[in-house]
């Protein structure tokens, strides 16, 4: 297992190639596929597939004799994803997806009736569903929209108990200024929860600069990593006002005393954490930020930039339509354009036909680089795309 090595970092950073071409040969999917959708679900980088195949083999071999072993990848997953996003390894909860991660908020938060919070209508629905069926329990949410200027949110926050947003938008890419919203929600006493699944792992993401209490995202997307393993932060000040909805014998302080009824929460992030993990995708998830960890987040952010706003004017140019105007503020990873007379199916079809991924969303073709793909590679894309 790889670990993270700020001397590597340095050395890597005077590296005179490209980061795309440093770290190429750890995404053997460049050998077949040009792809463009890890907006949706990544492919594996090396390093993490092979954690996972350790330690699939070590169960083979060894069953649950090296659980020490497991136990460590645990906690390294934790420490990971604390330095991505700055937090303490403590103030992470492992969760199976970003769903699970925002219903523990939702569902554990000492909500009164007459509570108001604000939300968005563009969120994807697991950070929609889980904020309206509150109106069960006299809970009223304030709808905005993610275009919204800053003072027209800044109106809506007092008297909010709580504020959820997406860091970037899964289909426009639209990507917010957390901290400028988290200072407006931390002065009014507001609550606030970023779902930053599009985000994390490709965007520096500060949650004590931008005075962020709650964050969920899955390891699945930019953060390479497989399905089905997902981060919970909960600021350490506020961990005693969520209840754990889902209650099992991890919970709790005593849970390596099987004979303890003491039900006393852990003191930290873990008393989120409901049962036995999945360990085969922490071992994955792990190595994955421990990748990106290497690479450092500033210069995958850049390398992201850069393969977005090609592929952005590049769409542009031959004619077609995009969802949202690119800008250096709201830029993210995802660029969503649509072609005046074809279907959105029919391009990715065709595209896939070619070996190039991108995926059909709500009448868009929607597009989404990671920092391994070339320049050279977004033009083929742009090549292959039907004239206008």
């Amino acid at each position: 297992m790889m670990s993270f090595d700020k001397t590597a970092q340095a050395e890597a950073s005077l590296d005179p190639l490209p980061v795309c071409e440093r770290y190429r040969d750890e995404f053997p999917v460049t050998a077949v596929l040009t792809y463009l959708n890890h907006a949706a679900v990544a492919p594996l980088p090396k390093r993490a597939a092979e954690a996972m195949k350790w330690l699939a083999d070590d169960g083979l071999h060894y069953g649950s004799l090296h659980y020490d072993v497991w136990l460590a990848a645990f906690d390294g997953l934790r420490s990971a994803a604390a330095r991505l996003i700055n937090a303490s390894p403590q103030e992470i909860a492992i969760v199976k997806n970003t769903s699970e991660g925002i219903a523990t908020i939702a569902l554990g938060f000492p909500w009164k009736p007459g509570d108001r919070i604000v939300a968005f209508k563009e969120e994807f629905p697991a950070n929609y569903y889980p904020w309206l069926r509150l109106a069960s329990r006299q809970v009223e949410v304030t709808w905005l929209s993610i275009y919204d200027p800053l003072d027209k949110i800044a109106a809506a926050i007092p008297g909010a108990r709580l504020l959820s947003i997406s860091f970037v938008n899964y289909l426009s890419g639209h990507r917010v200024d957390l901290t400028e919203i988290g200072r407006l929600c931390r002065r009014h006493d507001c609550f606030f929860f970023v779902d930053a699944i599009q985000g994390m792992g490709v965007f520096p993401i500060d949650v004590q600069a931008s005075f962020i209490d709650a964050l969920a995202a899955d390891g699945h997307k930019w953060m390479l990593g497989p399905e089905g393993n997902g981060i919970l932060y909960v600021r350490k000040e506020v961990l005693d006002s969520i209840e754990p909805v889902e209650f099992g014998w991890t919970n709790p302080a005593k849970y390596a005393d099987y004979s303890s009824r003491d039900m006393t929460l852990r003191p930290d992030a873990g008393r989120f954490e409901c049962g036995t993990l999945n360990t085969i995708g922490c071992f994955g998830h792990r190595a994955a930020i421990e990748l990106l960890l290497e690479v450092g987040i500033e210069n995958t952010a850049a390398a992201v930039n850069s393969l977005a706003s090609r592929l952005y004017e590049g769409v542009r140019n031959r004619g077609y339509q995009t969802l949202v105007e690119r800008t250096a503020d709201t830029g993210s990873g995802i660029v969503s354009f649509k072609h005046p007379e074809i279907d959105c199916h029919v391009i990715v079809a065709d595209l896939k036909r070619q070996n190039i991924t991108a995926a059909p969303r709500q009448g868009w073709v929607r597009m989404s680089p990671h920092f391994y793909i070339s320049p050279s590679d977004i033009d083929r894309v742009l090549d292959a795309l039907p004239r206008v």
